[in-house]
């Protein structure tokens, strides 16, 4: 059986006082980034197996001393083995058989040097023990929402936002903007600019047919090993094939079903895509964009009104 839930759809603010509010929050969340704010006492750490299906530990408030990097913060919390620079096993669950050790922070991973980065006070820090035979690179995922746009993607340096719609007016344009302002982010909207960037952190938002000519969102059509992400829209476009671990459709996605999920072309900034085949598939989605829906998931989908994580694992007997 794969992973599934119901999932509880968010309730953003509208309006000026919305706008006011975001506005607000942005700037104090930019100014808890300076000084006492880089002080990684308030980071966060999880540790999952098989793509964020079977929970190691979640804590909330990891112990951490005057400085972490993404590697010490995992070590002074769990049981830790590290040789030849790679995490071979962790609270006695084992790398090898194909499997390793894999760390994201605020939701980026797969850059060199990660290993040894400087943990922040708001970062998010995730290790997922999973198998690489479909995937050797997976570069972003969603279960660290928001993390990736209110504490940054390195350094703590924050980047702007910009919600890319095709077409400009579809309902779910707007339905992703009040998400990002109920999470605190202040986020321009506008038309899909197909455009690659290090200095934005785009989120596009249509059916796929709509926005696969941007060079980001078309790397879905080349399946995980190019993506990172196992969900694969057909040629047609008119279908997105779920996958599992290995790469195997699971499940296809059809009319009135969405997906959410996170890549990156080469060093680009990760790119979000909140998407269906259709109109409707779209709406699903971005009425499930909110942290506890996403939380632990790679990416993640939406299937007769249930959550479906992504790549869909198979429970334990």
């Amino acid at each position: 059986m794969s992973r599934q839930s119901s999932f509880r759809l968010p309730r953003p603010a509208r309006g000026p006082a919305a706008a006011l509010m975001a506005a607000t929050l942005t700037t104090a969340l930019a100014l808890a980034g300076c000084g006492a704010g880089d002080s990684p006492s308030g980071a966060q750490l999880l540790v999952t197996q098989d793509f964020g299906a079977r929970p190691v530990a979640d804590l909330a408030q990891p112990k951490v001393g005057a400085s972490a990097t993404v590697l010490s913060l995992l070590e002074g919390n769990l049981k830790v083995i590290v040789a030849g620079g790679r995490v071979r096993s962790v609270n006695g669950i084992a790398a090898g058989g194909g499997s390793g050790w894999y760390p994201f922070v605020n939701g980026v991973g797969a850059k060199k040097g990660l290993l040894t980065q400087d943990v922040r006070g708001r970062d998010r820090v995730w290790w997922d023990r999973h198998p690489f035979a479909a995937a050797t690179r997976i570069q972003a995922v969603v279960g660290s929402f928001p993390a990736p746009f209110v504490a940054g993607v390195k350094d703590g340096k924050k980047l702007p936002v910009r919600v890319e719609c095709q077409p400009s007016d579809i309902p779910a344009c707007q339905t992703v903007q009040d998400a990002m302002t109920a999470a605190g982010v202040f986020a321009a909207k506008g038309g899909l600019q197909q455009s690659f960037t290090k200095e934005t952190l785009r989120i596009v938002v249509g059916p796929y047919v709509q926005i696969r000519d941007d060079e980001t969102v078309k790397t879905l059509e080349d399946g995980p090993r190019v993506s990172g992400v196992f969900a694969r829209p057909a040629a047609d476009a008119r279908s997105i094939a779920i996958l599992d671990a290995a790469g195997r459709t699971t499940r296809t996605l059809g009319p009135g079903d969405g997906l959410i999920a996170a890549t990156r072309l080469d060093d680009g900034q990760p790119v979000w895509i909140v998407t269906g085949v259709d109109a409707a598939g779209v709406k699903a989605a971005a009425s499930a964009l909110d942290e506890g829906n996403l939380r632990g998931h790679f990416a993640f989908a939406v299937v007769d009104g249930r959550a479906v994580g992504v790549p869909e694992v198979r429970a334990t007997p």
